[in-house]
């Protein structure tokens, strides 16, 4: 295992760069310190990218795109495999980067590139799947129809803090694949782990400009939404920002897919397994420090299904910051959730398990630690019911019947998960056909799909058509020709004649 507290970062990346025309290069903003969640300690510093430093990259980017567009596909998989070979060598070096930064543990962070990577061995099968080149079919006699997919130009990935890594390979290696050129703007909060993505690309061959590094904040975010070469924006963070930036985008005619939070459900049936669901709803509101947009943020007890509340209490309350829990992304968050926790006690729900008791080893304690918190008794009107804590809280509710559990789900404005610990294929099945959200889970707490099925959640955590990663994520980097064909006439009259 990967120490946090001994890892270090070679230059290169903690004096954090734009990759811009194959080039790492110096923004031309104010800079910024950057601190690990960990302990408080400084990591790295980071210039914040103005406009021109946008203007820069995308026109690059632009360039390159031409002669990559034309590229066969196949020929296009050279970098790209030796990125995942660079990748899956050193895959705990990142991994101890993306711990660093971003407050997790380090076997997290692994498994969240190895996540990743998923993608990326997905985006080199697309030469096989008939996903990039051409299908033709005689649709009337001496007419075809073929169909072409083509890229879209230099596209954009605005990526979350929560996962550095993982979240960016769900972008860029489809996209990649598919013939545009990607500039990718990682949270202002975990630069490192994209500059050491950024140093693999350029080794793995991608010509100056296809794979470009935009450091910066909302208004970098705004030049890269608005750079006329920039075609379409994928991004992942709050519902209020996927909002802001779905609007500006489509308000320019441009493609955007903007996934924004979650407060995911999970509905505890009477007939539950207690082996499956403790861990299940433990390892899903803690995970990540319940960091991520599909953690287990309400957890809905069907009558009969009580017994497992206790069980679910002990078992949250053995885990051991700094070891098998993460830390909070920085002291502004951690100063939002000790204020709900306290807000839930004054509105009259009952804190069970007090995370804001719990402490870290001493060498940790300048970093931004909170303790698995479990709040019971939470009604409807309550803040921690309906508002997304992104922490490791999970609020209880009780309900008397499967229908009123599924009404929490429905009242819900958003729409990433909703999971039903069941022993019976009829209540699973019930509860995946009436549930709201996008991503169901039946005894699985982070129901996250596995390419070549694709993430996207519905309401609103999800603005704009089709889903991240898998097949959906090539429908939305690339777009289709179709052309119609006829060279010879035909004795047969049909409406194409």
């Amino acid at each position: 295992m990967i120490s946090i507290l001994t890892y270090s970062l070679p230059d290169s990346v903690r004096d954090c760069k734009n990759l811009a025309g194959g080039t790492w290069v110096a923004p031309r903003g104010r800079a910024i310190a950057l601190t690990s969640p960990h302990d408080g300690r400084p990591i790295g510093t980071l210039r914040l990218s103005t406009s021109a430093d946008v203007d820069d990259a995308a026109i690059a980017a632009h360039r390159a795109s031409i002669a990559w567009g034309a590229t066969p596909m196949r020929e296009r998989a050279v970098p790209l495999r030796r990125f995942l070979s660079l990748a899956s060598r050193h895959a705990s070096s990142l991994a101890g980067t993306v711990a660093l930064e971003s407050g997790k543990t380090p076997d997290e962070a692994l498994a969240g590139i190895q996540r990743g990577l998923e993608v990326v061995e997905f985006a080199l099968s697309l030469p096989n799947q008939n996903s990039g080149g051409a299908l033709a079919l005689e649709v009337s006699r001496g007419v075809t129809c073929e169909t072409r997919r083509e890229p879209l130009g230099v596209v954009a990935g605005v990526t979350p803090f929560n996962f550095p890594a993982m979240v960016p390979m769900w972008m860029f290696p489809i996209a990649l694949m598919l013939g545009n050129a990607f500039l990718l703007k990682p949270s202002e909060k975990v630069p490192l782990s994209a500059c050491q993505m950024g140093d693999w690309m350029v080794d793995a061959g991608f010509a100056p400009g296809l794979f470009s590094v935009v450091h910066g904040d909302r208004d970098t975010v705004h030049a890269i939404v608005d750079h006329p070469a920039v075609k379409a924006i994928g991004f992942v963070g709050s519902t209020t920002a996927a909002r802001a930036v779905y609007g500006r985008a489509t308000a320019l005619g441009k493609r955007a897919l903007c996934l924004g939070g979650a407060k995911n459900h999970i509905i505890a049936a009477p007939d539950a397994d207690e082996a499956l669901t403790v861990p299940g709803v433990v390892d899903s509101f803690t995970g990540c420090a319940g960091q991520r947009c599909m953690a287990a943020s309400v957890l809905v007890v069907v009558a009969g299904a009580e017994r497992l509340v206790d069980s679910i209490v002990r078992c949250a309350a053995a885990i051991e910051l700094g070891s098998t829990m993460g830390a909070l992304i920085d002291a502004a968050a951690k100063k939002r959730i000790d204020d709900a926790i306290a807000r839930a006690e004054d509105q009259g729900a009952r804190v069970v398990l007090d995370g804001r008791k719990a402490r870290p080893p001493s060498v940790l304690e300048g970093g931004n630690w909170l303790g698995p918190t479990i709040i019971d008794h939470v009604r409807s009107d309550m803040d921690c019911a309906k508002v997304e804590l992104f922490g490791p809280v999970l609020s209880i509710v009780r309900v008397a019947t499967l229908d009123d559990a599924l009404a929490w789900d429905r009242s819900s404005p958003y729409g990433n998960a909703t999971s039903v610990f069941t022993s019976s294929g009829s209540v699973a099945r019930y509860v995946a056909q009436h549930a709201t959200s996008a991503m169901i889970g039946v005894n699985v707490g982070v129901p996250v799909p596995r390419d070549p099925f694709s993430f996207g959640g519905t309401k609103d955590s999800k603005f704009g058509q089709g889903d991240m990663t898998g097949w959906g994520g090539v429908e939305f980097w690339s777009q289709l020709k179709k052309i119609t064909a006829r060279w010879a006439t035909s004795p047969d009259k049909t409406w194409m004649s």
